[in-house]
This record gives C-alpha cells, structure tokens and sequence, in this order.
C-alpha cells in the first residue's frame, strides 16, 4: 500500500506523540513505590494514544478508524484522571495539572474533529 505511514502527517497523531512525552516526563518525579503502579498505567494509557491513532489509519474501513480514534480518546481520558489523582498525592503541581488538561481538550478536540470528518466520508 502506498503510504502506509501517512498517520504520521495526521496533528493528531503529532500532538498525540507530544502529550505521550510530556506525561512520561513528569512521572520521572513521581516516588519510586509508584513506578509498577500509576506510573506503568499513566505510560502504558498515554502511549496507546498515538498508537491507536496510528493503527486506526492503518485500517481500511472508516468505521474501524473511527472505532480506533474513540479508544484513543478513552485513552486520553484515562490518562486526565490519572493525573488528576496525582495531582491529589502530591505528585504534580496545580500548574502540571492545568497544563495537562489544556493539552488534553486541545487533543480531544482534535481526535473529535478527526472522528467527525471520518463521519461525514462515512455517510
């Protein structure tokens, strides 16, 4: 198939990368009891944002590429939560925090725009 790794042109997918570095940056700072715990989960949630991303336009069916980026956004909102509640324990600061959530609603509304325009081919 030709161009095969187009995703990677997608601001999705580019933004998605970013947060995905940015939350395995702060959780350097995180204790290290937390590593097998909210650590593993928050790298494994974060990074199988731009994955899903990835492999969902990897697929040949819009209802799958769809299907791809709502577990992305999933993902996203996992990662949020997470981090919220390491806000809580002291982990982050507030300003981490609200620096997370405006990435986040920035990717959001990029994942749902996306969606919306594989919508509209769909139809």
């Amino acid at each position: 198939m030709a161009n095969d790794f187009f995703y990677k042109k997608l601001d999705a997918y580019n933004f998605a990368k970013e947060f995905t570095i940015y939350i395995y940056t702060l959780v350097r700072q995180f204790p290290s009891f937390e590593t097998y715990a909210i650590c593993d989960q928050l790298r494994r949630a974060s990074v199988s944002i731009p994955s899903n991303i990835a492999e969902g336009m990897g697929r040949i069916s819009v209802k799958e590429r769809i299907h791809f980026l709502e577990i992305a956004y999933g993902s996203l909102t996992e990662v949020t939560c997470q981090m919220d509640i390491a806000h809580s324990l002291g982990y982050i600061t507030e300003e981490e925090l609200r620096c997370i959530e405006t990435k986040s609603d920035h990717l959001g509304r990029i994942l749902s725009g996306l969606r919306k325009s594989l919508l509209n081919k769909q139809q």
